[in-house]
């Protein structure tokens, strides 16, 4: 059954960085994605998912979808499955979030990003978001431009 997820991700000046989740079963690093459930429009379960398994509120760059084959653990083993992913711009990362308990998170630039990435799944996903990168980064600028700054701490 084809699944959508997201590509977390924020830009600042030249440095793209994407946000990774650990896997339930094995604890790979892999990106955010589930099911559509029943009336929920593929946008909404970007929102959701996001939410559920990173902890992350955005923006679904709905220009740029992503479609590839993910193996997924079962039971009866290794199932491929098809996922469009969004790039999701993170404009909140919350300290508490649905599956903390059972997820680690972890950003990495976009260059790092296939040391960190599962990378029988993810490879091909993150060299086409790479090369969409420019155009990716334009898209999201008027979001960005819109985020209030974050507080910088005191010394």
């Amino acid at each position: 059954m084809h699944r959508i997820g997201i590509i977390p991700f924020d830009v600042k000046d030249n440095l793209t960085a994407l946000l990774f989740v650990t896997s339930m079963t094995r604890g790979r690093w892999i990106l955010p994605k589930g099911k559509i459930k029943p009336g929920e429009s593929p946008q909404e379960t970007c929102h959701r998912e996001g939410f559920e398994e990173a902890g992350v509120r955005g923006v679904v760059l709905e220009d740029f979808p992503l479609t590839v084959v993910i193996g997924k653990t079962t039971k009866s083993g290794v199932q491929n499955i098809p996922v469009t992913y969004y790039p999701y711009l993170v404009q909140v990362q919350e300290d508490d979030w649905p599956e903390k308990e059972r997820r680690q998170r972890h950003w990495a630039l976009i260059q790092d990003a296939a040391k960190v990435a599962y990378k029988d799944d993810f490879h091909g996903l993150l060299n086409q978001f790479a090369a969409l990168e420019p155009w990716i980064r334009e898209a999201a600028a008027p979001h960005k431009a819109a985020q209030p700054a974050q507080p910088t701490p005191a010394p």
